[in-house]
């Protein structure tokens, strides 16, 4: 951790950040209701308007480009009661990680635009879950015109950097795991609010250093309707991952014959804003790419495709607001990663591993992340680490 730069409010954890993104964390620090500090994690790298992988606390206002347009988004591990021996034997009996990999990408949708087929999901475990995102919405006045299907959405991946992960941890011990958010209706929900808050500050000819650092002022009628539907959008994204557990939970059981019993789950969000207290003052906490990591709170870092991912407790650091990384961040941009890198290259960081072979997921190449290793050790104040978890199949969408 570096202190706090002349000029700046700014605590930087990140042994290796790139220009880019700590000139976006010293434009987001220089706004005047930032208050202590904002906070870049080790995993910090330039994102739309604000590095990824930065806490922004805020008095009065906040700043929905900085949260994101993947609300909520976000990691789910559980850990079972299986251990390496039970995948070695449903593999003697003919069970291999392929069909189990195939049989996932049946129960869970994969990639932008694939969704549940009907909005019935009895099947599953969905309707609950729906209930109670429809009567949360009718109670908050929820506008959700925008996105008809939010309902068949519920239950999928998506693509990019979210995943499903079948690992074992340093006791040989079987975890369930994967990433995902708040799907297309958090991203309307984003994109409509962060149009508001451009058209407001334009309106009150604010000045900004970038138009992505529009803002809206607690108060208004747009302040909390924002707030409403964020919150919204967060529930969503956590039970959007509860929901593609269960039937993993499912899909795993019957692989190995024998129902899933969790010994334990973690599901936390990554992008996301919630009122804390910090510095005496009860702020606005926005953590873009970053885990709460509050004294005595588990969450999960994973690292790429092909590396460890961490089952960590926050040890509660007040310079780091109560922070942590949420993964190992990108070194080069998904266009650049591409130019580098070729699928044999994927193909032999992969070795070992189940996964889905092609050239969508070049950009995905742990060559393309920094080296979660130095992540951890940099986040060393931040969390403890409880659990090293190592992939056995790793399954994307496109």
């Amino acid at each position: 951790m570096t202190p706090t730069e002349h000029g700046h409010k700014l605590l930087n954890f990140a042994s290796h950040v790139d220009d880019t993104a700590l000139a976006q964390a010293r434009e987001t620090a220089s706004m005047p209701f930032v208050y202590p500090h904002v906070a870049l994690m080790p995993d910090a790298h330039s994102g739309k308007g604000s590095a990824v992988g930065t806490v922004i606390p805020t008095r009065g206002a906040v700043i929905p480009a900085a949260v994101g347009v993947d609300i909520g988004c976000g990691m789910i591990a559980a850990r079972t009661q299986f251990d390496a021996g039970d995948i070695e034997r449903a593999g003697a009996r003919g069970r291999t990680l392929h069909a189990l990999r195939l049989r996932l990408e049946d129960a869970i949708p994969l990639s932008p635009g694939n969704y549940n087929l009907t909005a019935s999901l009895g099947e599953w475990f969905a309707e609950p879950k729906i209930a109670e995102l429809e009567e949360r919405a009718a109670k908050g006045g929820v506008d959700l015109s925008h996105s008809p299907k939010w309902r068949e959405q519920l239950g999928s991946l998506g693509g990019g950097n979210h995943f499903i992960e079948l690992c074992l941890d340093e006791q040989d011990r079987v975890w369930m795991f994967l990433h995902s958010g708040s799907r297309g209706v958090g991203n309307k929900i984003a994109q409509k609010h962060i149009a508001i808050a451009q058209k407001l500050c334009r309106t009150w000819h604010i000045e900004l250093p970038n138009r992505d650092l529009a803002y809206l002022a607690e108060g208004a009628p747009e302040f909390w309707a924002y707030i409403r539907e964020l919150r919204w959008a967060q529930r969503f994204a956590l039970l959007n991952r509860a929901e593609m557990m269960d039937r993993y939970s499912a899909v795993l059981g019957e692989w190995i014959g024998e129902g899933v019993v969790e010994a334990e789950r973690i599901n936390s969000h990554h992008n996301y804003t919630e009122q804390e207290e910090h510095y005496g003052e009860k702020v606005w906490l926005t953590r873009k790419g970053a885990v709460n990591a509050h004294e005595g709170v588990d969450a999960v870092i994973p690292g790429s495709m092909g590396t460890r991912s961490y089952v960590v407790r926050g040890k509660g650091s007040k310079p780091g607001l109560c922070s942590a990384p949420h993964g190992a961040g990108r070194r080069f941009s998904r266009t650049q990663a591409r130019k580098r890198f070729t699928v044999a290259d994927l193909a032999e960081r992969m070795q070992g591993i189940e996964y889905r072979h092609g050239a969508e997921w070049i950009d995905e190449i742990p060559d393309a992340y920094k080296d979660i290793d130095v992540v951890m050790d940099d986040a060393r104040d931040l969390v403890e680490i409880r659990h090293e978890l190592r992939q056995i199949l790793n399954l994307k969408g496109t």
